[in-house]
């Protein structure tokens, strides 16, 4: 896979269609080689290369950073976490499992309720669905519930006094996720995990068709 060749939008799509669920890559292997990058094209390619394939750890270390800076504020370590979390279900992946875990969990308690809390039905036309695929979380709409996190988030932001806290907290997290992607050279794991993905996407388009 040509990273040179990726744009930020297919990036950003690939990191919002992807599993984030897999474990963080080893400390071993995060930390194993560093080389300054040759020209601007090679540093290109290696930034988005390794922005996807240690995506993990990039979101562990920037909410880690994020929580060192509020040890003594428990209010703003609640509102990182539903910030964190009004970010992880933007991606399609996390939001299919947040929503099953959830509604399993009700169904424990309510089953009537539970039934309530399916997705809408999407009508199909000639083997293809009507629309793009709407992505639905305990029977309603993704955004309802990032706007519900976001603004909670905001509004303990504010009652905590963290907000410019946050903002160099997570200026250090970018800071270090893009000198770390921009000199981690990439290893052959990494590349087998870029092929790996994109056969995935082909299939997954040709499964559709």
């Amino acid at each position: 896979m040509d990273w040179g060749n990726v744009t930020v939008e297919d990036l950003m799509d690939a990191l919002r269609e992807v599993d984030w669920s897999s474990p963080p890559r080893p400390f071993s292997e995060f930390f194993s080689r560093f080389t300054f990058p040759r020209s601007y094209a090679k540093w290109n390619s290696r930034l988005k290369c390794n922005l996807y394939y240690y995506r993990t750890n990039y979101f562990i270390m920037i909410i880690v950073i994020l929580a060192l800076g509020f040890l003594r504020r428990p209010l703003a370590i609640v509102a990182a976490l539903l910030t964190a979390l009004s970010i992880a279900i933007l991606n399609d992946s996390f939001a299919g499992s947040f929503s099953e875990k959830v509604t399993r969990s009700v169904r424990q308690i309510s089953p009537h309720m539970a039934a309530k809390m399916r997705p809408p039905h999407t009508p199909v036309i000639r083997g293809r669905p009507s629309a793009k695929r709407a992505i639905y979380i305990c029977g309603r709409p993704r955004w309802m519930f990032v706007l519900i996190f976001s603004t909670a988030s905001l509004i303990l932001w504010f009652l905590s006094c963290g907000l410019l806290t946050v903002l160099w907290a997570f200026a250090f997290g970018l800071l270090g996720t893009i000198l770390h992607a921009s000199f981690r050279t990439p290893n052959l794991k990494a590349r087998l995990n870029t092929f790996r993905e994109e056969f995935r996407a082909v299939w997954r388009n040709y499964s559709e068709l």
